[in-house]
Order: C-alpha cells, then sequence, then structure tokens
C-alpha cells in the first residue's frame, strides 16, 4: 500500500526546508521550496511560471500577485506574493529574463522536470531526517495545513485549493487525531 504524501506539520521543520537550499547556496532550489510552500500551486503549475509572471521589467518591479490558469482544472487563480516569495525571487534575480522559466534547467534553459522537482524536495527532506512521507504536493498541502492551523477559516482554505467541497479539504489537509484532542483541549470558557 502506498502511504499518502503529507503535509510538514511542524513549523521548525518548515523553516529548516524552506532554508535548506539558501544554505547550500543553491539559490534556484531555494526559490522552488519558498514558492511551493507559499503559493499552494500544484506543482506542475509552479513549473510553468516565468519571470514576467512574477516581474514587471519595463517597471523595474515584482507583481504584487500572479495570475494563473490550473492547468489540471482549468479554473483561475490570482495569487498574493508575499514578503518571503519576493526575497527568495530577489536572491535569483541574476537569472531572470521575461519568458524564461523560474525554476529553469541551467543548461536547456527550460523548466526541469516534475521528476527534478520531486528529487530537490525528496533530497532536503530526507537531509533533514523529515519522518513524515514529503513530496512535491507536500507543499502545497502545508500551506493549507498551517492556515487551517492558523485560524484561517476551511471555506477559505477550500477556495485556495479550488476544491469543490469542504469534505475534500479535510481530507487535504490531513488532519490527525492529535490535531482533533488539541482543538478539543484548546477550549476554556473560564479565561
Amino acid at each position: 500500500m502506498m502511504k499518502t504524501t503529507e503535509p510538514i506539520r511542524n513549523k521548525h521543520q518548515v523553516r529548516e526546508m524552506a532554508a535548506y537550499y539558501l544554505k547550500k547556496g543553491q539559490i534556484r532550489n531555494y526559490v522552488l521550496v519558498t514558492m511551493g510552500l507559499y503559493t499552494a500551486l500544484r506543482i506542475s503549475d509552479l513549473l510553468r511560471l516565468t519571470w514576467s509572471d512574477v516581474y514587471d521589467f519595463a517597471n523595474l518591479q515584482f507583481h504584487e500577485s500572479i495570475s494563473i490558469k490550473e492547468k489540471k482544472t482549468g479554473k483561475s487563480k490570482v495569487i498574493a506574493l508575499n514578503k518571503d516569495i519576493i526575497t527568495a525571487l530577489s536572491a535569483y534575480m541574476s537569472a531572470a529574463a521575461p519568458q524564461k522559466p523560474i525554476i529553469d534547467n541551467q543548461q536547456t534553459g527550460k523548466a526541469i522536470s516534475r521528476i527534478q522537482a520531486y528529487r530537490i524536495i525528496r533530497a532536503a527532506a530526507e537531509a533533514l531526517k523529515m519522518p513524515q512521507k514529503v513530496s512535491c504536493h507536500s507543499l502545497r498541502k502545508t500551506f493549507g495545513y498551517h492556515l487551517w492551523k492558523g485560524g484561517i477559516s476551511p471555506v477559505v482554505i477550500m477556495q485556495v485549493y479550488n476544491h469543490s467541497s469542504l469534505a475534500v479539504t479535510q481530507r487535504y489537509l490531513g488532519i490527525t487525531q492529535d490535531d482533533l484532542n488539541e482543538a478539543y483541549l484548546s477550549l476554556s470558557y473560564n479565561d
């Protein structure tokens, strides 16, 4: 039986994952991980992004958001670019050209493959000794899981993911019995 990909539940591990390739000086891989953690995009959509999607070359500034039509669903989505994404992209600006993929293969100039993206994510997870099953899709799941833990409504998270129902989103977030226990134990009417 194949084990389901899980979100990275521990915030310290999320920070370690984001910083892993930065510390190694592998900025493209740092951008891949950072954008995966902060956009909730599927890897196929993330790898299709070009520099012109995130950067206004005429005005020499980053866009506030990106607009994308999801490959899997065909639905349109607008994603705000937060400061962590902008910081990561800024560190990689020397590679920027309008129609060039952001996550590029330096030898071909084309986007890296999904398999290569998986290897990059797995290598970091293994090096950091993460106990859970981590893949490219874990980055997408991590985004929603931490939104939920931070108090964002599951209805909003459902919209972020373009899920068809709240039940799909609940299964997708991988909520465990520990999460349920925490919910039960957190409420007090005597505060």
